[in-house]
């Protein structure tokens, strides 16, 4: 993809959040729950940054005509072929409606939105723990890492290994997986906390970051005060307008002050770990 122009470069500069059309490149199933949708969207590719999501207008269908936007985490940001790519879970009429999309129909998106992840300077290994759909949440944070040179260790959970997600992408980019799932009982949360803490203190880590999981979350917390290691978590919630100003989708948040509450949407969906309350 071509280098935009100077002065198209300046606008996305000063105004990347933006409405658009992207053209559906593929739309296929990746397990019985999961589809993995595939857009041409230059101008949103070109904006999004790991851990921001979008609002997509799901399409009207004869049994469904969604009314509100699907917030949508990004899975992939692909700015050379500028395309963006999202995991999502067919669960209502909203995502069934978007699951009859086919390759070269439009999609009306906004975004990118809301607060992603990040990475300080000095930082060499992020350990991250997802499961369900935190497995696509999480994945742009190890590309964002491995064009840092950080290390990253992934540990992914899931119902079973045919549940199991991006474990092949975050290879590609890099990283070192570990999986674990429900049906051989591998994803015990002691037996995660056990291989954490074996990574913790045999190869030191500088962040802990998680998606999908309370269990997950509670885990993580106290291992991040423990040792003393920072740690994020990107939330997800029910979300009317995605800009912050319906308040549908407040939640609480533990600070030094007491509870505060904050909108997922404007304020996340990425979190210092410590002040989550719950996933």
């Amino acid at each position: 993809m071509s280098e935009p122009a100077p002065k198209a470069a300046a606008d996305l500069e000063r105004f990347p959040v933006g409405e658009m059309i992207g053209t559906v490149v593929e739309n296929t199933a990746v397990n019985d729950g999961y589809n993995h949708l595939v857009l041409d969207a230059p101008r949103g590719a070109a904006t999004a940054k790991a851990g921001q999501f979008f609002h997509l207008l799901c399409p009207p269908t004869g049994e469904h005509t969604p009314f509100l936007r699907r917030p949508m985490s990004i899975y992939r940001i692909d700015r050379g072929q500028g395309r963006l790519e999202f995991l999502y879970k067919i669960v209502g009429g909203g995502t069934k409606a978007l699951a009859t999309l086919k390759a070269g129909d439009g999609l009306n998106i906004f975004g990118p939105l809301g607060v992603g992840f990040t990475l300080e300077d000095g930082w060499k290994h992020v350990l991250m723990v997802a499961r369900g759909v935190g497995l696509a949440t999480l994945a742009p944070l190890a590309e964002l890492a491995a064009e840092r040179d950080v290390r990253v260790t992934a540990i992914l959970s899931a119902r079973s290994p045919e549940f199991m997600m991006s474990e092949e992408y975050l290879r590609s980019v890099g990283a070192k997986v570990i999986t674990v799932n429900d049906a051989d009982g591998t994803s015990n949360v002691d037996d995660v906390e056990r291989t954490v803490r074996g990574i913790v203190e045999a190869e030191g880590v500088d962040l802990l970051a998680t998606c999908g999981s309370n269990r997950l979350l509670l885990m993580l917390q106290c291992l991040a005060r423990e040792y003393g290691i920072a740690g994020q978590v990107a939330l997800e919630q029910l979300m009317g307008c995605g800009i912050g100003m319906c308040f549908v989708c407040v939640l609480p948040f533990r600070t030094p002050d007491g509870l505060a509450y904050r909108r997922v949407c404007k304020d996340g969906p990425v979190f210092p770990i410590e002040e989550a309350l719950s996933w």
